[in-house]
């Protein structure tokens, strides 16, 4: 990293290297981490889970982390004109910056969730609270029983004249009738939630002003957001395992209840395998946009090395501070563990929130914690928006180079826009079903793709000849585990998880189905991300010259365009290249190029 100056002035690169590894650490992990890997730790045999966990870890998650981060660095481009390479399947790119831009929208608003729970907890007592005190002194030992009448909170539930639809927790009402505002289900809009409406607009703007100088600004921005949520873990950890009932929660996580008999079912394998794949982000499109802006000879080997294993650390040390206080929460309420332990938004906004609140000065750890979940949202975030920025730079960059701030600020804007629905009393129906739908399998499909076409269609081995013009030349023990992945293991794992789709569920949120209407326009989101894939192929096959075979033969190897982003980093190996394709464009064979690709000798 050349000081003071960019090596690559056109594009830009990152300030330094820590900036680099800081931002993908941030957009590695994110809230997955803190509520997603913890349940699945607990579901799956707990300490057991661990197993499978590292060794999908190895042979999925690495792998395909160092061939993202690979492909974007070697030619400076976003995850659509990185598709230079194999031109056929260019449509994978444009849908990766679909399925960001989507995702961009309902992930806003759970970061807007964070941020409206950091402003409740400024209160003494925590408003979902059954405390009178912030000491916790006249907590009581045993759970209130409240319940929803008619959607007002009431506390005792034998009031007469009134029914009960479901026995709830204060912390449970609280996120239901007044964080949420639920409605009864997707078909019951109602009207905005307006301090959810703020709250997005406040994240919005966060966004904003953190990019609004592209990677030159965030990168300054990660030096805080990307380790704060360190700090503030290893506090809950701290606080978490002084209290009476932690050793109970540490363990059910991976302690002593640790069954191994888990690791015979499939499904277990499966979550694993799940886990890493969607907590590393592959398939986002992400890993190239970030990638794309470092030095051209920057290891990104070592880099994919730091970045997965921070991550999974990150994930088991989330699990250490949530199940410690989880722990204390079930010894309070004399209950087992597992009846407080919830899956992601319930135990990110129910279990969790309920727990701090009968910690001794509870606003404290519950502002910390919210807080946490905000800074990593936000890095996650960046990311996303940054992959739909890169594309439109690299595809008009004499539109936009100059009015980057623009078109920061457009972008931001119209996902605020589009976030609208998703906070609206059946918000939280909208974003779970955006999550399911969009964030799910559809991934799994799209970097199938990518990986056969990298490892097939463009070649691994030529490929791995690029990754060597950027970190040096390596012994042939050196890739060979790094073939078995790209040509074989990787895609077969990837090919089983998509497979699992025969026992597709239809989602549900609290136990209320989605209308028909519903599911139709989920699966009207997959088909708008997938059907760029034929559209862009079909649209390239027919500019192409030639009969059908000619033209799918050239859309299936690099155009001219394809090559490192600068001269300098070119070499002979590209130059012979572009020579050799341009004599073999033209109809006189008893003429060829010289060397130097300057003139025609007979």
């Amino acid at each position: 990293y050349l000081r003071g100056r960019d090596e690559n002035t056109e594009r830009g690169n990152w300030t330094s290297k820590k900036e680099y590894i800081l931002s993908m650490i941030g957009y590695a992990v994110g809230l997955g981490n803190i509520w997603r890997f913890p349940y699945l730790a607990y579901k799956n045999g707990g300490g057991a889970f661990l197993i499978p966990y590292f060794v999908m870890l190895v042979v999925v998650g690495i792998p395909l982390f160092f061939l993202e981060s690979a492909f974007g660095q070697f030619c400076s481009q976003g995850p659509v004109n990185v598709w230079r390479a194999v031109p056929l399947i260019q449509g994978t790119g444009v849908a990766m910056v679909v399925v960001s831009l989507i995702v961009s929208i309902y992930y806003n608003v759970i970061i807007a969730y964070s941020l409206y729970y950091m402003f409740a907890s400024m209160q003494c007592p925590l408003p979902w609270s059954g405390c009178s005190s912030c000491d916790g002194s006249n907590c009581s030992t045993t759970p209130e029983v409240s319940c929803n009448v008619s959607s007002v909170l009431v506390t005792n539930w034998t009031q007469e004249n009134s029914s009960c639809s479901s026995i709830q927790t204060p912390s449970e009402l609280y996120w239901d009738n007044v964080a949420l505002q639920r409605s009864g289900g997707l078909d019951e809009t109602g009207p905005v939630v307006w301090h959810l409406a703020l709250c997005l607009l406040l994240t919005s703007i966060l966004v904003t002003a953190a990019l609004i100088r592209g990677i030159k600004s965030s990168g300054k921005v990660v030096y805080f957001t990307a380790t704060f949520p360190y700090v503030v873990i290893v506090i809950l950890l701290i606080r978490g395992v002084t209290l009476e009932g932690a050793k109970d929660g540490i363990d059910f996580y991976i302690g002593s209840q640790s069954n191994l008999t888990k690791l015979t079912e499939v499904q277990v394998w499966k979550d694993a395998a799940t886990q890493i794949f969607y907590s590393l982000s592959i398939g986002w499109g992400g890993l190239m946009a970030l990638a794309s802006y470092n030095n051209f000879h920057n290891n990104v080997f070592k880099d994919s090395f730091v970045v997965t294993l921070t991550n999974a650390g990150t994930s088991v040390l989330a699990g250490f501070a949530i199940f410690s206080i989880l722990g204390h929460m079930a010894h309070i309420y004399k209950t087992p563990v597992s009846k407080v332990v919830k899956e992601g938004f319930g135990l990110a906004f129910i279990a969790y929130p309920d727990a701090l609140s009968k910690l001794p000065i509870s606003p404290l750890w519950s502002i910390l914690f919210f807080f946490m979940l905000l800074t990593v949202g936000l890095d996650s975030q960046f990311a996303g928006i940054e992959v739909i920025t890169t594309c439109l730079l690299d595809a008009f960059p004499t539109v936009f180079k100059s009015k980057h701030a623009l078109l920061t600020v457009t972008l931001c804007s119209i996902l605020y826009l589009l976030g609208l629905p998703c906070v609206t009393r059946a918000g939280i129906y909208w974003v779970t079903l955006i999550d399911q739908f969009v964030a799910s399998w559809v991934l799994l499909f799209l970097v199938l793709l990518e990986i056969i076409a990298i490892s097939y269609i463009y070649g691994g081995n030529r490929f791995i000849k690029d990754i060597e013009m950027m970190i040096g030349m390596k012994t042939s023990t050196f890739w060979l585990w790094w073939r078995a992945c790209w040509f074989f293991i990787s895609p077969c794992i990837i090919f089983l998880l998509i497979s699992s789709l025969v026992y597709f569920e239809p989602p549900n949120y609290g136990g209320i189905p989605y209308p028909d209407w519903g599911m139709t326009l989920g699966w009207c989101m997959i088909a708008f991300v997938l059907m760029w894939i034929p559209v862009v192929a079909g649209y390239k096959l027919i500019k192409a010259k030639g009969n059908p075979w000619k033209r799918l033969k050239s859309l299936c190897s690099p155009s001219e365009e394809w090559h490192p982003y600068l001269d300098v980093h070119r070499g002979e190996r590209y130059s012979e290249e572009r020579c050799h394709r341009r004599n073999n464009s033209r109809k006189q064979p008893e003429y060829k190029l010289t060397a130097d690709c300057t003139e025609l000798t007979c």
